[in-house]
């Protein structure tokens, strides 16, 4: 499906050079002199390397058409992630380098994640928007220090690094977002 330049956004799949690229950054200007344009940051989903183009209103980009589906995540096996299609119990088996390093931390058994495909060929998995996590470590709180515009780092139980409000201690469970990888709130007690 044929776009306008200026219409793509990130999350975007591009058929561009012959090679499949997904939109990480897109940046819309419009100069005092001339027309307006998208600066858009892409990644090659075969080789993962890295383009900056500029696209014009009247250029036309075509935009990639992807298949998704809902698999369940089951186990790591060396450098690749098993899942199971929830319909017909089939396997899948993708190799780590589809996912962001950070990302990967984040699956946790029977999580369902909608993997894509474009041509019968797996490119991506998208993880659930919200997981909840427990803090392994976190800073002890400081004195004085005020709740309005501080956060402290904290560790979460798969390893990765994120900043909390202060108020919140070793051993709490929180809500993280996966797609930013930042906190959103106190999980909720169950």
């Amino acid at each position: 499906m044929k776009i306008d330049g200026v219409s793509v956004k990130v999350g975007n799949v591009l058929d561009y050079k012959n090679k499949l690229w997904s939109v990480t950054k897109t940046q819309h200007v419009k100069p005092g002199k001339g027309g307006a344009f998208n600066q858009v940051e892409m990644k090659c989903l075969t080789d993962g390397t890295k383009l900056n183009e500029r696209f014009r209103s009247d250029e036309k980009v075509e935009k990639v058409r992807l298949d998704q589906k809902d698999y369940q995540y089951l186990y790591e096996e060396g450098d690749s992630l098993v899942f199971m299609d929830t319909e017909n119990y089939e396997q899948l088996s993708m190799t780590k380098a589809f996912m962001d390093e950070d990302r990967v931390k984040f699956l946790q058994d029977s999580m369902i994640v909608t993997v894509e495909s474009y041509e019968g060929t797996p490119i991506g998995v998208t993880l659930p928007q919200h997981v909840t996590l427990t803090i392994t470590e976190a800073d002890p709180v400081v004195k004085g220090q005020t709740a309005a515009s501080s956060y402290k780092p904290a560790i979460l139980e798969n390893g990765v690094r994120v900043l909390v409000p202060p108020f919140i201690a070793s051993g709490e469970r929180i809500v993280v977002d996966t797609n930013e990888l930042t906190y959103v709130e106190r999980a909720k007690s169950a």
